[in-house]
């Protein structure tokens, strides 16, 4: 269970929010300017709320409070970006054993054979990054970020670099896995689809507020309305 307190000012945006993630998988909804992406780096430990508490599986992650800031232990945390940040000097199977450090050479060639598997990109494995299309550099940076196994992984808009169907294909491989290997996993997406599509909880987003929380039927009722709507009117 992912549980935080988080308080953010960015220039005039100002993020506040509280919530709890029981779900295995939750995705964040809500147009661009919302606030997700500013979520995502503060539960990954990329930027440092105001102030704020994050908490997974009763474990600390981070805690700041009246500019008291701590960061105890391994995050064994995961952000996968909307533009992914390979190594440009390694190659595809270099990027993804990046964190496999602890693992000796035979454990380190399974687990990236694994992960280019499970991303569809086994034939990707001896590129270089500039060798690489969009969609392709997504893929291996997703299959990176699984590859040490984190306890929570972070998705930022993953996909947008896929086509639809690929997007569909990936996203259902990928949640299966992460269900198999009990890592909870929080998406942001603008997309309504995805939410519909994953059958997960569902976070609600405005101006840096919770507007809602629970299953995307529900909280998503208006953005299926309107996109039914719109179909109707071509």
């Amino acid at each position: 269970m992912l549980e935080f307190s988080l308080e953010s000012r960015r220039g005039g945006f100002h993020l506040q929010v509280e919530c709890r993630f029981s779900s295995p998988w939750t995705v964040i909804f809500g147009p661009s300017g919302a606030g997700k992406s500013m979520m995502l780096r503060l539960l990954a430990g990329l930027d440092r709320p105001d102030r704020g508490r994050i908490e997974l599986d009763e474990s600390v992650l981070t805690q700041s409070e009246r500019n008291i800031f701590a960061r105890p232990g391994r995050r064994h945390t995961a952000l996968v970006a909307q533009h992914p940040a390979l190594f440009p000097h390694l190659s595809v199977a270099a990027n993804v054993a990046f964190g496999l450090v602890p693992l000796d050479a035979r454990a380190r060639e399974a687990r990236v054979s694994e992960m280019l598997a499970l991303v569809g990109a086994e034939h990707l494995i001896s590129r270089r990054p500039r060798d690489l299309s969009g969609g392709e550099a997504q893929r291996i940076a997703l299959a990176r970020s699984l590859a040490p196994m984190p306890r929570l992984l972070l998705l930022d808009e993953p996909f947008s670099a896929l086509d639809g169907n690929a997007s569909d294909a990936l996203l259902e491989r990928l949640q299966h896995w992460v269900e198999e290997h009990s890592i909870q996993t929080v998406m942001a997406t603008h997309d309504a689809a995805d939410a519909f599509a994953t059958g997960a909880e569902v976070v609600l987003l405005r101006e840096g507020r919770l507007a809602g929380i629970g299953p995307a039927p529900r909280v998503l009722q208006s953005e299926r309305e309107r996109i039914v709507s719109r179909l109707d009117s071509k």
